[in-house]
């Protein structure tokens, strides 16, 4: 317990830091909640903070030391990771090249056509988290070094994560949700979507081809 409270102010201070630098999670979770609502957007935000802990936990347990020895996993994780990505990043491309009927339609009715349901955000956002490169460097280079160099390592990372995750990630994130779907309205304009949109889609498509060629 002695560790955590000294590491504590600097640890909270790398984490405010990551959780402010825009990613494909932000990406994913503007998206989804101009297209599909709130409950979507929270939806995305819960399964990206699933994967935040457990990619921390993974690195208080040694894993990404596993993934840094071992070449073919760790390029295999970041080709999986930059397919989902791309593939994300085409599919909203996609989405604003199509005329306003069916996301005006979406946006007045309660119930959401398939794959747009706030499952279908949770299980994107947690298949995006697993090789989203900003949470993979927070894992690699920051996080270690607030865990203790001797004595049990596991429940520290496991304190760490939770906090990092309660305090810091889960409400920036859900902040950001609501400020959207706040301003839904104005951003489902057809031609402010498609700005919206088509930004979204270089944004992670970018990502992808920068994660794809990370892994070489």
């Amino acid at each position: 317990m002695g560790h955590i409270v000294m590491v504590l102010p600097a640890f909270l201070l790398a984490s405010l830091a990551i959780a402010a630098l825009p990613g494909p999670g932000t990406a994913l979770f503007l998206h989804r909640t101009i297209r599909d609502g709130r409950k979507a957007g929270l939806a995305a935000v819960a399964g990206n903070e699933i994967g935040v802990f457990c990619w921390l936990v993974a690195a208080g347990a040694g894993v990404t030391a596993l993934l840094r020895a071992n070449a073919v996993l760790f390029i295999g994780m970041h080709v999986a990771g930059a397919a989902v990505l791309l593939y994300l990043g085409v599919t909203a491309w996609r989405s604003a090249r199509r005329d306003g009927g069916e996301f005006g339609e979406a946006l007045r009715i309660a119930r959401l056509p398939a794959g747009r349901t706030p499952m279908a955000s949770f299980r994107a956002s947690l298949v995006t988290v697993v090789a989203n490169p900003k949470i993979a460097v927070f894992a690699f280079s920051f996080f270690p070094q607030f865990l203790p160099r001797h004595g049990p390592v596991l429940p520290t990372a496991l304190v760490l994560a939770g906090i990092e995750v309660a305090v810091i990630d889960a409400p920036y994130c859900a902040m950001i949700v609501l400020l959207a779907a706040r301003a839904r309205n104005w951003l489902s304009r057809d031609k402010i979507r498609r700005r919206l949109e088509r930004a979204l889609g270089v944004t992670l498509i970018g990502l992808g081809l920068d994660l794809a060629a990370s892994a070489r």
